[in-house]
C-alpha cells in the first residue's frame, strides 16, 4: 500500500504562485509515472500534468507555460509548481501515482483557491 501525501495547497490572489508538493511512502523509482489532477467545483476530475519514471512531461493545455512538475528522486517527492495562476485554476489538487504492478494510488487532496 502506498500513502501519498500532497501539502502546500492554500489561497493566492491571480497572478502568485504556489507549490505543491505530493510525498510517497514507497521509492517513487517503483513508480511509473507520478501525476497531479484537480478538481474543480462542479467539474470531473482533470489531469493537470505527469511525470514518467524517464522523465517525460506532460501537461494540460490550460497549465502549459505556467506550471511545471518536477520530481526528488531522493526525497520521494514529486512537485508542482504553479506561476501565474488564474482565478480557474482554483481546485482540489490530488497527487497520483501508478505503480510497475499496476496497482494505482490517489492522495487525500489539497485545496488551492485563486481569488482577488
Amino acid at each position: 500500500q502506498v500513502q501519498l501525501v500532497e501539502s502546500g495547497g492554500g489561497w493566492v490572489q491571480p497572478g502568485g504562485s504556489l507549490r505543491l508538493s505530493c510525498a510517497a511512502s514507497d521509492s517513487i523509482f517503483s513508480f511509473v509515472a507520478m501525476a497531479w489532477y484537480r478538481r474543480a467545483p462542479g467539474k470531473q476530475r482533470d489531469l493537470v500534468a505527469s511525470i514518467t519514471s524517464a522523465d517525460l512531461t506532460n501537461y494540460a493545455d490550460s497549465v502549459k507555460g505556467r506550471f511545471t512538475i518536477s520530481r526528488d528522486n531522493a526525497k520521494n517527492t514529486v512537485y508542482l509548481q504553479m506561476n501565474s495562476l488564474k482565478p480557474e485554476d482554483t481546485a482540489v489538487y490530488y497527487c497520483y501515482t501508478r505503480t510497475y504492478r499496476g496497482a494505482a494510488y490517489w492522495g487525500q487532496g489539497t485545496q488551492v483557491t485563486v481569488s482577488a
